[in-house]
């Protein structure tokens, strides 16, 4: 896919709009235990839209205004409330020059929310979801190539699985009969059919989606052997880049295909803060790197692994996320 009128490449991010209502404490509350927190935010958020924003955010320098620098533009789908939340996501994805105009706002509905509770010693954090809007989307919706905000069709389609399972495989049906390549970060986990593995570009997943999706025990990824094992499973299904996070134990990819391109990157050290949005950085830095030309999926992770290192550091989820001048 090339991108008309000599523009920078166009991604394309299909998925959740939330936002974030966290809460910081110095341990994970038990079962009927009561805490109070040391602090609480409210930030925008959503898988779909911190991944935008990540696009966004490190393809142009903290000082460009504008954006006259961008390395890609970045288009967001999805659906919010007719309320203040959806206002505020809206208004936070145009301010870091994300393009808004596929964005939703159906009567009646909320906008989505998601209740996050932060370890502060480990930064380590659990998260409840309420979808509302989100799951407006519907399957029936991506019948066109105008679904995907043709013209003109993006050069890279993201997903994942904060929206309906039955709106995500319509989208990939589209992308594939519209021969526009799809990164897919199946999260959170669910199984998928066989055919939604069928040409998918690139699959990012963490220890715990691969375990779930490749039908094996989380026990069995502590190994290179059983990481390379998993990852083959993905590439006979039909996917040809394969990238599994492993939180402190770095990143191990397969591509190529065939399977022959493959390896552990190590984590880079960092000052564990907060881990809210360190995937979807992750998963930003490497989508650049998949339209920018001349993609390696090695290089890919590295630079991914860097900005994702960067995240951790800091407290929150699209605030984390760094520019591409921090990096």
């Amino acid at each position: 896919m090339t991108s008309t009128n000599q523009q920078p490449p166009l991604i394309t991010v299909l998925g959740s709009l939330n936002m974030d209502l966290v809460s910081y404490v110095p341990h994970h509350p038990l079962p009927g235990e009561t805490l109070t927190s040391t602090r609480f935010a409210v930030s925008p958020g959503g898988k779909g839209a911190n991944q935008a924003v990540a696009c966004a955010k490190l393809s142009r320098s903290s000082s460009s205004g504008s954006g006259s620098d961008a390395t890609a533009r970045v288009r967001m789908l999805g659906a919010v409330g007719d309320d203040t939340y959806g206002a505020q996501l809206r208004e936070n994805l145009s301010r870091h020059g994300v393009d808004v105009s596929g964005v939703a706002t159906p009567a009646g509905l909320k906008t989505g929310v998601a209740v996050i509770i932060v370890d502060e010693p480990t930064g380590q954090n659990r998260i409840v979801l309420s979808p509302e809007a989100n799951h407006s989307l519907l399957a029936s919706q991506f019948g066109s190539p105008e679904a995907l905000g043709f013209p003109p069709l993006p050069d890279l389609l993201i997903m994942q699985l904060e929206i309906p399972l039955a709106a995500v495989l319509a989208a990939l049906r589209l992308a594939r009969a519209s021969r526009v390549p799809v990164l897919l970060n199946p999260a959170p986990a669910q199984a998928l059919p066989d055919s939604a593995y069928e040409g998918l570009a690139h699959l990012v997943v963490n220890e715990t989606e691969a375990a779930i999706l490749g039908g094996v025990a989380e026990a069995d990824l502590d190994t290179e052997a059983g990481l390379e094992g998993v990852c083959r499973t993905f590439l006979g299904r039909g996917v040809r880049n394969v990238v599994v996070t492993l939180g402190g134990r770095g990143v191990y990819y397969m591509g190529a295909a065939d399977g022959r391109t493959k390896g552990l990157v190590p984590a880079e050290k960092a000052t564990v803060v907060d881990t809210t949005a360190a995937g979807d950085t992750f998963v930003g830095r490497y989508a650049l790197e998949v339209v920018s030309g001349g993609f390696e999926i090695a290089d890919a992770v590295r630079k991914a692994n860097r900005a994702a290192a960067k995240t951790v550091e800091r407290l929150g989820a699209q605030d984390s996320i760094p520019w591409r001048d921090e990096l």
